[in-house]
């Protein structure tokens, strides 16, 4: 299994010289499993440099499942500008849920009008088939994967995801609040997995607990879920628009000394699961 972080930040892009090693575009990650799937996980503004690449590096036709662990801006603002809907024969699977009573293609067809774009959500030529799925169930993809989808603790609700691919794991869990108790959706989609990816969006227990109706986690949360979950690699995500380079790079150091097999998403980060015994820098 492949992964490739395309977008790691949360809340809103900070580009700048302060967050250019990590990245400021907002949640993107790419897959791509041994039965040639590729599934992307969040829309957010990494996913228009994923769609170039795409476009340019893809002969024929293009198709792939996005999977949208919610509609909160910072994960779909990107889809508007997703090269690869603008082609007439590609093919685009949307998966999630239903938010605050809305179907997810009304949702996100509501970014397509004016006074916000010029073009409308209908008069895209690719072939967009969206899938509403709720908490527990299991999507098969081809031959050889499988997505799990639990409900995360997230205002409005959220998706957190747990792909399998052959006996390879990787979970995604962008976008929780733990509580006073660890989330057990998070712990069984994180149960023995190569890679999980959690939310690291604040930088301190003292933070998250004055925003403690936000729904997002401290990197101490997401090494305290690897622990307990058993899982082999931790890759902290989802930063706080506040938190520069080297803020970041801090909380790795006091990550790795709860939990020693961490490493800091960033753009362009790639990993091959299962990961050799050496970390990326």
């Amino acid at each position: 299994m492949q992964i490739r972080f395309w977008g790691v930040r949360g809340t809103i892009p900070t580009p700048g010289p302060d967050t250019i090693e990590i990245g400021g575009n907002t949640s993107c990650v790419e897959v791509r499993t041994s039965d040639k799937q590729r599934i992307i996980i969040d829309a957010g503004s990494g996913i228009r440099l994923l769609g170039k690449m795409l476009q340019n590096e893809t002969p024929g036709r293009i198709v792939s499942t996005i999977l949208v662990s919610h509609t909160h801006w910072d994960h779909i603002q990107g889809f508007p500008f997703f090269l690869p809907v603008f082609g007439r024969t590609n093919r685009i699977v949307l998966v999630g849920q239903k938010r605050v009573g809305r179907r997810l293609e009304e949702i996100l067809a509501g970014q397509f009008i004016e006074p916000y774009l010029p073009y409308s959500y209908k008069s895209l030529p690719a072939d967009l088939i969206v899938k509403e799925v709720q908490d527990g169930e299991t999507l098969i993809l081809g031959d050889q994967t499988k997505v799990q989808v639990a409900e995360m603790n997230h205002p409005g609700g959220c998706l957190g995801f747990r792909i399998e691919n052959e006996n390879t794991v990787f979970a995604y869990c962008s976008d929780v609040g733990h509580g006073d108790n660890l989330d057990e959706n998070v712990l069984r989609l994180a149960q023995g997995a190569d890679l999980l990816v959690h939310d690291s969006h604040f930088g301190s227990m003292e933070e998250r607990d004055k925003y403690s109706d936000w729904g997002h986690s401290t990197w101490y949360e997401a090494a305290q879920v690897a622990i307990e979950a058993g899982v082999k690699n931790l890759g902290l995500f989802h930063y706080g628009p506040d938190l520069v380079d080297d803020e970041v790079k801090r909380i790795l150091e006091k990550t790795r000394q709860v939990f020693p097999r961490t490493l800091l998403t960033k753009e362009g980060l790639e990993i091959s699961l299962p990961l050799d015994k050496d970390l990326p820098d």
